[in-house]
C-alpha cells in the first residue's frame, strides 16, 4: 500500500511538471541530440502529499523550477538522462540567487528541482547552466519568469 501510494504521488508530481511544460512549449530548448525542458511555478500547486514527499515548502509565495534533459530518441519523447544541472536567477535590481538544484531520480524519469522563495509580481531572469552525463559541451538555457503570489 505505501508503494502505491508513493507511485501515486510521484505520478502527481510528473503530471504536474509534464503538463505545465506542455503548457508553455516555448519552455525548451534544442541543443542537436538534447532538449532542455524547465519550468518555474509557486509550489501551492503541489499537492500536499507531494510537497511532503520531496520536502518541497508549500506555500503561495514560494516557487520551484523544475528541468529535464531529454535525449533525442526518434519516434519517442525523448529518453530522460542524468546531467550537471546549476543555475542561479536574478531580479530586476540585479539581486542574484544561486538555485540549489537537487536530482530526483525514478524508474521512468530524472529531474531537477529548486524551491526558493518569491515576493509579488516579482519577475526573475534564470540563467542554467546544462552538461548531459558524458558530454563535453555545456548549455546555457535563459529565461524570464514573473510570479504572482495569492
Amino acid at each position: 500500500m505505501q508503494n502505491t501510494n508513493k507511485f501515486l504521488q510521484l505520478l502527481c508530481l510528473i503530471s504536474l511538471c509534464l503538463l505545465a511544460l506542455n503548457a508553455r512549449a516555448e519552455n525548451s530548448q534544442d541543443f542537436g541530440d538534447y532538449v532542455v525542458h524547465f519550468n518555474a511555478l509557486t509550489t501551492d500547486l503541489l499537492p500536499p502529499k507531494v510537497a511532503t514527499e520531496y520536502n518541497i515548502k508549500r506555500s503561495g509565495n514560494h516557487a520551484m523550477l523544475n528541468v529535464v534533459v531529454l535525449h533525442k530518441v526518434l519516434g519517442t519523447s525523448g529518453k530522460p538522462v542524468a546531467a550537471t544541472v546549476s543555475g542561479m536567477a536574478t531580479t530586476l535590481t540585479g539581486t542574484q540567487r544561486d538555485l540549489e538544484l537537487r536530482e530526483i531520480r525514478e524508474p521512468n524519469a530524472i529531474y531537477y528541482i529548486a524551491d526558493f522563495g518569491i515576493s509579488n509580481e516579482e519577475m526573475l531572469n534564470f540563467h542554467l547552466k546544462v552538461r548531459p552525463e558524458g558530454e563535453k559541451d555545456e548549455y546555457q538555457v535563459q529565461f524570464r519568469q514573473q510570479f504572482f503570489t495569492r
